[in-house]
């Protein structure tokens, strides 16, 4: 069973992730539209906490260095 803070994570990094879908969508900007569908699935998928931290801080600043 996750923790809290695992739980908050994955719930912050998902209202983040539908953030960046939306703006992708409307923008039409693949690289915040990939980002934010990975920020909503991959909280599902791993269950520690720094790996859930290191891969959300990665695919937060992803479409930033891609999108150029």
């Amino acid at each position: 069973m996750p923790s809290a803070f695992t739980l908050f994570v994955g719930i912050l990094t998902g209202f983040v992730g539908v953030g960046y879908f939306i703006y992708g969508k409307r923008q039409q900007r693949i690289g915040f539209l990939a980002a934010g569908v990975g920020l909503c699935v991959y909280p599902y998928l791993v269950e520690s906490l720094i790996l859930q931290i290191v891969i959300g801080l990665g695919l937060i600043a992803a479409p930033f260095f891609v999108d150029q």
